[in-house]
Formats: structure tokens, sequence, C-alpha cells
């Protein structure tokens, strides 16, 4: 076989390999492209709001340590007042329920869902200083938890200690999208109120960072589409690697025949 033919064959090879492999251009895959848009983020403005179900770490601190104690259940493991105690302090959780409220020692009821983590610090704060002076109040929600899914390169549960994440953070738990995320349409899906919410970012612009999801609250779930290179991909994956291994072997032959 003349050199012209094995010539003709290896173009077309390379002209499949080229055809099967779909190249993705700067502008699909650059976060946050330069434009004109002016940026009013404001994490305050978009906090997360606590909602029934969330377990609350809370701990209450003032001068007289004393007149914290009915205010900080204390673990019967840690009963006493020893280095264990000092160096592995108990923190007691409380969970908001169905009316959105916790039981609190000695204040009884607190209504906190609907109020952002430092709202609902603030209001306990006022009412445990009823009862001692000047105190301080910290809380940690233990239940904040984002799932991220799709074209990513971990997908899964992320349980995070910061109530304060952001959707670029999430991916980046997830080990970032993979070149074949739809990076103009990554949805958000949100339960607020009982009611689900969904939205739509276009990571590649700058106006994402204005959007209320692009601080993701808990239990929200984010989703990263499969571009139309992956769906090309996955429809002719199976073929294509029988016919591109197929000319691989024929092009091997012709150069054994003709040497």
């Amino acid at each position: 076989m003349s050199k012209r033919i094995l010539g003709a064959i290896s173009t077309l090879f390379t002209v499949t390999i080229l055809f099967c492999t779909s190249c993705a251009s700067k502008k699909n895959l650059v976060y946050f492209q330069p434009d004109s848009v002016e940026l009013n983020t404001m994490y305050e403005l978009n906090a997360p709001k606590l909602q029934p179900g969330d377990i609350l770490a809370i701990s209450v601190t003032a001068d007289d340590v004393r007149a914290t104690l009915p205010f900080n259940q204390v673990s019967p493991y840690q009963g006493g007042t020893g280095t264990i105690q000092a160096t592995n302090p108990f923190i007691p959780t409380y969970a908001i329920d169905a009316n959105g409220e916790i039981d609190f020692p000695k204040v009884g009821k607190v209504k906190l869902a609907g109020k952002t983590r430092t709202q609902a610090m603030d209001m306990l704060r006022q009412e445990v200083g009823k009862y001692i002076v000047d105190p301080g109040v910290s809380m940690v929600v233990r239940n904040f938890r984002v799932t991220v899914l799709g074209e990513v390169a971990r997908p899964g549960t992320f349980t995070i200690e910061n109530d304060r994440v952001t959707i670029l953070e999430a991916l980046g738990l997830a080990g970032d999208m993979t070149i074949y995320g739809e990076r103009n349409n990554v949805l958000i899906i949100r339960e607020q109120d009982g009611k689900k919410e969904e939205f739509r970012l276009d990571l590649r612009k700058r106006e994402a960072m204005n959007s209320p999801a692009y601080y993701l609250t808990q239990n929200d779930v984010v989703y990263v589409e499969p571009n139309g290179a992956r769906i090309q991909n996955s429809k002719y994956s199976a073929n294509t690697s029988i016919f591109v291994s197929v000319i691989g072997l024929i092009v091997t032959v012709i150069s054994v025949a003709t040497r």
C-alpha cells in the first residue's frame, strides 16, 4: 500500500481523535471574568437564618464563672473542677424545635428560627443578662452542611464549622468543577420555611457575587450540570472508542506491512 494511502488513514485517525476530544475556550472556563458590574456583596444581608432542626452548641461566659453554671450544663463525665474539665469543656447542644424555639436553662423557651446566628446570640445575651452581669454568649451550628453534586472532582456532603461559606468554598471542598462543568448555570437548591427555592448562578460573571445564593445556608445543595462536551462524549464514547481502536489497529498493520 502506498505512503499516500497510509498518510490518508493516519490523517483520518488524527481527525477522529480531535473530533472526539472537544476543547473548551477560556471564556467558558474562567471564573469572574472582568466586567463593569459593581459589587455590593454583604454577608450581613445574606447571612444564613436558623431553621427548625438546627443543632446549636451554646455556651455562656462571665467574669463570675459560678454564675454561668446554671446555663452551661455539665456533662456527667466531666464533673468536678479538675484539669480535664478545663482543657475539654463540655458545650451543651440545643435543637430548634418545630416551633422554631429552644428550651434554654432558666430562660425557658426562646424563638431563634428566622434569625441569623449573630442575632440569636444577641437575643440570648439579653435574656441571660437578666440573671448575670455582662454575660457573653457563643453559638455554633453543629449541623451546618452543604451537598455538592454533578461535575466536580469529589461530590459529596460536607459538614462545615463556620456558617460563613461561599459557593466557591463549597466547590473547593469538592475539588472544584471538572473541565466538563457548566460554569454559567450552577444550580443551588435551598429550603427555607418549608419551601424549596432555586437559584442559578453564572460563575463566569462577577455579578454572581451579588446573588443571595453566593453565601450558602445549611443544607443547601449545589449541582453543577454537565456541559455540551460531556453530553456529547457520553453519547459517543462507547462507539468512538471501538472505532478509534479499529483505526489504530489498521494503521499499525499497514505500517508493518509497508516497511
